[in-house]
C-alpha cells in the first residue's frame, strides 16, 4: 500500500494549524513558532461565537499547509518560511464558568508555549484573552504593543466588569510596568469611550484612526509612528478589517482596512522591531457561513509569520 501523501488535500486529515505537529504547551518540544488556541468568548459585549475561532482558523489554515521548502513569493522571487519549525500546542483547557481560573490557565499556557519557541501565536477567542496572554510577557523590558483594531479596548469598567473584551489593554497597562506603549491602528466607530481615549493618551499610547490611513502619504506617516527597535507584541483584532471582507466578527465597523493595508502594517511593525508574540482575536466564524472570514484570518496569521521570519 502506498504511504499517505505528506500534505493531503485541505478537506482531509486532522486539522492542526497548517498541519503542524501537535504537542501540549508543557510538552517536550522546541520550535520557531508555537500556536495556542484560546476558545473563550464569555467577555464579549455583542455577538458571541469566538470560542469556535481556533478550530475554524485551523481548518482554514489547511489551505496553507506549510511544505518544507516554504512558499514561493511572487513579489520577491524568494521562498518564504522555508524550514520553519512550527508546533500546534492545542487549546487552553478553559473552565466554562470560572473567568479568573480561565485567565490563570491562559497565562500559564502562554508562558509554557513562549518558553519553547521564538514566536508564540495565540488564536482567540474574544479580545479579553489578550490581557491574559500579555501577562506571560511581564519580564520583557520595554515591551510595546501594536494593535490593529476598530476599537480602543481601553475601557476601565463595562457593565460592572473590569475584564471585558473592551478592557484588555487597560488591564495590561495597570498590571505591567514593563509595558511601554500601545500603538493602535484603525480606530473608528460611533461608540468611542471618551474616558478611555483620554486615559490612553495620558499614558502615552498612540491612537491612529482609520481616517488617517486613507492615502499612501497617511499610511507612510502612520508607519513612522510605529515603535522602532523594540520588542513588540502584535494584537490583530479582525474587526480592524472592513466588514465587506471580514463579516465574521462580533462588532464590525464600516470603513475598515483592506487586507493589503493590514498586511502592510503587519510587515512594517515586524520590519522595524522584533516580534515576541502575536494574537489573532474576535473571529466569530458562524457569522460568516461562507467561511471566507476564517480563510482570511488564517491567511493573516500566515502573513504575521512571514513578516516575523522574512
Amino acid at each position: 500500500m502506498a504511504p499517505p501523501p505528506a500534505h493531503p488535500l485541505p478537506f482531509a486529515g486532522i486539522a492542526t494549524f497548517t498541519r503542524a505537529p501537535h504537542h501540549p504547551p508543557d510538552g517536550d518540544w522546541a520550535a520557531d513558532v508555537g500556536v495556542l488556541g484560546i476558545p473563550f468568548d464569555a467577555a464579549v459585549g455583542f455577538r458571541p461565537g469566538q470560542r469556535f475561532a481556533p478550530r475554524a482558523v485551523r481548518e482554514a489554515s489547511l489551505r496553507y499547509a506549510l511544505p518544507p521548502e516554504g512558499f514561493h513569493d511572487l513579489r520577491t522571487g524568494r521562498q518564504r518560511l522555508a524550514g520553519l519549525r512550527l508546533v500546534d500546542a492545542g487549546d487552553v483547557d478553559l473552565p466554562s464558568l470560572e473567568p479568573e481560573l480561565a485567565r490563570a490557565r491562559t497565562t500559564q499556557a502562554a508562558r509554557d508555549v513562549r518558553a519553547r519557541c521564538r514566536l508564540p501565536l495565540f488564536l482567540g477567542g474574544d479580545h479579553s484573552v489578550t490581557a491574559a496572554t500579555l501577562a506571560a510577557f511581564d519580564d520583557v523590558p520595554g515591551l510595546h504593543v501594536v494593535q490593529l483594531d476598530a476599537h480602543l479596548d481601553y475601557t476601565d469598567v463595562r457593565n460592572g466588569t473590569r475584564w471585558s473584551n473592551s478592557s484588555p489593554f487597560r488591564r495590561a497597562a495597570d498590571a505591567m510596568p514593563n509595558l511601554a506603549r500601545v500603538t493602535v491602528l484603525g480606530l473608528r466607530g460611533l461608540r468611542a469611550d471618551a474616558e478611555a481615549v483620554a486615559a490612553a493618551r495620558a499614558r502615552g499610547h498612540v491612537l491612529v484612526p482609520m481616517w488617517e490611513l486613507e492615502t499612501a502619504e497617511q499610511v507612510a506617516a502612520a508607519v513612522e509612528r510605529l515603535p522602532r527597535g523594540a520588542p513588540v507584541y502584535l494584537s490583530l483584532d479582525v474587526d480592524a478589517l472592513d466588514p465587506s471582507i471580514m463579516p465574521g466578527t462580533s462588532s464590525p465597523e464600516a470603513d475598515g482596512m483592506t487586507a493589503a493595508l493590514a498586511r502592510r502594517l503587519i510587515e512594517a511593525a515586524a520590519a522595524r522591531n522584533t516580534l515576541v508574540g502575536a494574537d489573532l482575536v474576535e473571529l466569530a466564524p458562524a457569522l460568516d457561513p461562507s467561511g471566507n472570514s476564517a480563510l482570511l484570518a488564517a491567511r493573516l496569521a500566515m502573513d504575521v509569520l512571514a513578516a516575523a521570519f522574512p
